[in-house]
């Protein structure tokens, strides 16, 4: 957490549509075929708590 502890809330926010955004194509071609990297989707998902959890301190 430590990645996210030293960034801006602006750096933040932009990180999370990032990630958002990344999260949503994962699900859209998972869907669609198999997945290469079945791991990806998860850590996106922790990512984006990480940084929900910052961002509410």
């Amino acid at each position: 957490m430590s990645e996210f502890s030293k960034k801006t809330e602006q750096e933040l926010q932009k990180l999370l549509t990032e990630k958002r955004a990344a999260l949503q194509e994962f699900r859209f071609n998972a869907s669609g075929s198999k997945s290469r990297n079945v791991k990806e989707g998860r850590n996106l998902r922790r990512d984006i708590a990480r940084i929900l959890t910052e961002l509410n301190k």
